[in-house]
């Protein structure tokens, strides 16, 4: 008779150091015991072991971000205001009046104070806000659009993260999508040959993670605006990133040059369009949400849509929003962890990256780098400023994935790159000693 398996139940609790629930680990002690049994390990003990770490890694915390990537999707974004926190946090653990009308005592619309700033900070009739951007585009084109067509440039046709294709987004909200154009160009004539009896709407969408270059044209908002006015009909721009204001008066100087071509939400509606649809998880620099702003009875169409309940925000997401447009609106707007690592100056990142450098003991260089925004907000465009680059290998790289808490950084041609900018400067002793560790 071969050696016995332990139990199930002394293997789970073998591995209980407090990381992963009860149940989880009695998953893990039964596959590998299981596993066992079918030869495919030599000792359940080691394998189960194995098995609950990689477990536990896949749990959400807290990472260093020193890609620079600002909005890095996979990271889960730039980091809320503390005030932003704090409200969602508040919201999600008492009480609220998020459906409840405190002056009436009656029942009230869910958001209606973030909804009241969000048409303040971008001077538009009225607002409504979503999930997230997807749905505040689906459920707009479901609501406008339903069972009619719904034009948009060839060169729109977007995909995005995840395998999120335009057409058939439009397609499944019960619209019909019109190509209109060609890839590289298409002219005002095109939009105006292709407007029919079934038109219901003109979309235009800007490219959030491509740009066309070379040969191109496309038509502006004001352009497009004229045209689907003249057929009475309505211009919906998804300008994706959330820009409020091309000016970005709430920092100091003249717009960044690294803004440059981005639509501000306030500007799009300037020029024409009847509802601007944008990320709140972008540069707005929120928590995700999706919001429209517009024209109040085109607002009013969508947020009575059925599809409205199904990609409504939660409450505290809804609260932590409103808490990073009440910035916008105090004018503050600079105080929100994107803009603040945006606008780090380039001496202040070389003193930080000198200081790592001395900090951790390893023989690197400051170079010259550049962050990017992320999350599909303008693409081919950089920040410029300094990183560090340490020639070293793959298992170097993964040894500051191991780190406590785990450093992500940049692969470039056998170099590893360390960007701070988007890392909190009371994080920079604990990367450098977690690079002392890697490099050792």
């Amino acid at each position: 008779m071969g050696p016995r398996p332990p139990s199930i139940d002394a293997l789970a609790a073998s591995l209980d150091d407090g990381t992963l629930p009860r149940a989880l680990l009695v998953e893990v002690a039964r596959a590998s015991v299981e596993a066992w049994r079918r030869d495919e390990n030599d000792d359940p003990q080691q394998a189960a072991r194995g098995l609950a770490a990689s477990i536990g890694r896949l749990k959400p915390g807290r990472v260093i971000n020193a890609t620079g990537v600002l909005l890095h999707t996979n990271l889960g974004r730039a980091p809320v205001h503390p005030d932003a926190e704090a409200a969602a946090a508040q919201s999600g653990t008492s009480y609220t009046s998020l459906e409840f009308d405190l002056a009436s005592g009656h029942r009230g619309g869910r958001g209606a104070y973030a909804r009241r700033l969000a048409a303040v900070v971008t001077s538009a009739e009225d607002a409504l806000i979503v999930n997230n951007n997807a749905g505040a585009l689906f459920l707009t084109i479901a609501a406008l659009g339903a069972g009619r067509e719904v034009l948009v440039s060839r060169g729109e046709q977007i995909e995005i993260g995840g395998s999120f294709r335009l057409p058939e987004l439009i397609s499944a909200s019960g619209a019909k999508a019109v190509e209109v154009g060609t890839t590289n160009r298409t002219r005002p004539k095109d939009y105006a040959r292709a407007i029919g009896p079934a038109t219901a709407a003109v979309l235009k969408v800007h490219p959030s993670n491509y740009r066309i270059a070379g040969f191109t044209q496309e038509t502006g908002y004001q352009e497009l605006a004229a045209i689907a006015h003249e057929h009475g009909i309505p211009l919906v721009a998804d300008i994706g990133s959330g820009l409020l204001d091309e000016r970005v008066p709430w920092i100091e100087g003249p717009p960044p040059a690294w803004l440059t071509g981005e639509p501000g939400a306030r500007q799009t509606l300037e020029r024409g369009a009847d509802l601007v649809l944008f990320s709140g998880d972008k540069l707005l620099g929120g928590p995700q949400a999706g919001v429209i702003v517009g024209s109040a009875e085109l607002i009013e169409r969508v947020r009575v849509h059925p599809v409205a309940r199904a990609v409504r925000i939660d409450g505290p997401s809804l609260a932590g929003l409103a808490a990073t447009l009440e910035k916008y609106a105090a004018g503050k707007g600079a105080e929100i962890p994107f803009w603040r690592m945006a606008s780090i100056e380039k001496s202040a990142l070389h003193a930080r990256c000198t200081e790592v450098l001395e900090r951790s003991g390893v023989a690197g260089a400051i170079v010259d780098g550049e962050s990017v925004p992320g999350a599909g907000s303008v693409p081919g465009r950089g920040i410029p400023g300094p990183v560090i680059a340490v020639e070293a290998t793959e298992q170097q790289w993964r040894r500051l994935l191991e780190a406590d808490p785990p450093v992500v950084a940049r692969r470039d041609e056998g170099r590893l790159v360390l960007d701070l900018r988007a890392v909190a400067e009371s994080d920079d002793p604990t990367l450098a000693a977690a690079l002392a560790i890697a490099c050792r």
